[in-house]
């Protein structure tokens, strides 16, 4: 094995042992259609997920996760970016990361989330 082949392989490892905050692993039971940004109260995709259809949704309006939700896993499957926040109204005092649409899987989110806020086309 070459050192570049071997250095890659390791990358590659590192990043799926340490569980990045966006990861390709998909959940046992896909229960998130296409447009779509799901949550669950668990990490890895565990609990009763909330699935929240945000078509009409104007781009940076701030929608609170629904039931009060705190959640540890989630899955963007919108076609726009979604920055999720850890406070209730997207407030940028707490954490929040900007994720892509179109199938980002995130299993472990780096800090609960209880709001989001969707990006234009």
């Amino acid at each position: 094995m070459s050192t570049r082949s071997l250095l890659t392989t390791l990358v590659l490892t590192a990043a799926l042992v340490s569980g990045g905050t966006a990861s390709a692993r998909q959940p046992e039971t896909s229960t998130c259609d296409r447009g779509e940004f799901c949550a669950w109260p668990g990490t890895n995709y565990t609990g009763r997920p909330a699935r929240l259809d945000l078509e009409t949704a104007n781009p940076g309006e701030c929608i609170p996760l629904p039931d009060g939700l705190v959640a540890r896993s989630f899955i963007n499957n919108l076609t726009r970016d979604t920055t999720v926040f850890q406070g209730a109204t997207c407030s940028t005092e707490a954490e929040f990361t900007t994720y892509p649409g179109k199938g980002t899987y995130v299993p472990d989110a780096p800090f609960v989330v209880r709001a989001i806020e969707v990006w234009g086309p």
